[in-house]
């Protein structure tokens, strides 16, 4: 697949030929992050990091939060590696700091080492010093203590030359079925992202995608498969909670302008046309992250649904309302809504929570006394719905949602750190 990257420099997106020479400016990455990374993972290196001017640690911080990152630059020990793993990476890439001492200390499956190469041979120090070792030999030595390897291929780097895929095939072959090869340098076309990705590579992306030579939407469809005679790919619908709302169809064009726009677009095939969810009826898509399955030939879009919901019916989903967190959150909302209006139901409980802070925190408090009291199983069930209730309320208060709480609990999995955990007292 494709992985769009960001390299950033003075706290700036930024593109360099060979290494050396800036030919453009991107301006603030936190855009880009969130454009991107609706894709998949993203690569961030920090180019003053790993140049030794410096760093832009707080900002990639920012950018861990906006989108799947692989981090890079700098990273020269295990300490540097294991933090950012802890801020939420979902990869390290390691350059020379790639020592079996060192990756034997990191989590395998969460480790990349970068290899770059000229004309075969791996180079380091800015690329101008050979090591006599070929490219080959460093993946046999390195596959079994890390999940993937950065091929960046030196001579082309930054030049738009393009890549052919069969340069990347011994690479992989080398690599074996639990390393997966991401190659650098050179790439232009969608086309290529494609022929890569048939082989068993990612393709890494800065240039052609800043100057408008690749389009990521396209790049991304590039690697898809469908039997269909329409070449349709079935897309299902999510909302946050990963529930189904519905199912519907994407073509090339709908996809890129999905991507393009960060909303809900679909291709109608009783129309024949693209269909922009909520155009008329009003209950629109915001395009948070769109999936393929492990064939490649189907698409799962995960969306933040307005409105009364996605199905035509007038239900959330098209197998009808909310269940369970996610309903309780939906009424919430929409009497936090008409709160807002000036609308509150008469005598609403949730109204009154919603506007006395010292009421709804003196029941989170009681909640959980009696939450932590109760043993039977059917009163434990009882009491941690009575506080999902009003904990729940508390995040509406505040615009607040259960899929936020749930990416923030996503976040922490990732650390490696852990604490102790004892109690604070009362």
């Amino acid at each position: 697949m494709l992985i769009p990257s960001i390299d950033i420099q003075d706290g700036q997106a930024v593109q360099l030929r060979q290494g050396k020479t800036l030919i453009l400016k991107a301006g603030d990455p936190r855009p880009l992050a969130r454009a991107f990374g609706m894709l998949g993972e993203i690569a961030v290196i920090d180019l003053d990091a790993a140049m030794g001017k410096g760093h832009n640690g707080e900002l990639i911080r920012d950018l861990l939060t906006l989108a799947r990152c692989r981090v890079g630059g700098g990273i020269r020990d295990v300490q540097a590696a294991r933090g950012w793993l802890d801020a939420g990476a979902a990869k390290v890439i390691l350059g020379t700091a790639a020592t079996p001492e060192i990756l034997s200390e990191l989590p395998r499956e969460r480790t990349i080492a970068a290899l770059d190469a000229k004309d075969g041979e791996v180079v380091v120090e800015g690329w101008v010093k050979p090591t006599g070792k070929g490219i080959i030999e460093r993946i046999h030595e390195l596959r079994s203590l890390v999940s993937g390897f950065l091929v960046t291929f030196v001579e082309i780097e930054g030049t738009l030359s393009g890549l052919n895929a069969s340069r990347v095939i011994p690479i992989v072959q080398a690599a074996g079925s639990y390393c997966r090869v991401t190659a650098a340098g050179g790439v232009k076309s969608a086309n290529e992202v494609g022929a890569l990705d048939k082989i068993g590579a990612d393709a890494q992306v800065g240039m052609a995608i800043y100057q408008g030579l690749m389009d990521t939407a396209d790049a991304y469809a590039a690697c898809l498969t469908t039997d269909r005679a329409d070449k349709l790919w079935p897309t299902v619908i999510c909302d946050e909670f990963g529930t189904a709302l519905g199912l519907a169809y994407s073509s090339a064009e709908s996809l890129r302008e999905a991507v393009r726009t960060q909303r809900g677009v679909y291709y109608s095939r009783s129309r024949q046309s693209i269909w922009r969810k909520g155009e008329t009826s009003g209950s629109t898509q915001e395009l948070l992250r769109i999936d393929t399955d492990c064939d490649r030939d189907t698409l799962r879009f995960i969306v933040r649904q307005t409105g009364t919901g996605f199905c035509h019916s007038g239900t959330h989903t098209c197998w009808g309302q909310h269940i369970g967190l996610s309903s309780l959150q939906s009424r919430l909302q929409s009497i936090a809504a008409l709160a807002a209006s000036g609308q509150s139901p008469a005598g609403s409980y949730t109204s009154r929570l919603l506007t006395d802070h010292e009421l709804l925190a003196s029941k989170i408090r009681e909640e959980s006394r009696e939450l932590t009291e109760a043993q039977d199983r059917e009163h434990i069930t009882r009491e941690a719905a009575d506080l999902m209730y009003f904990a729940t309320t508390l995040l509406t208060k505040h615009g607040i949602s259960l899929s936020d709480v749930g990416t923030e609990l996503d976040r922490r999995a990732l650390k490696l750190s852990r604490r102790g955990g004892e109690s604070k007292g009362a």
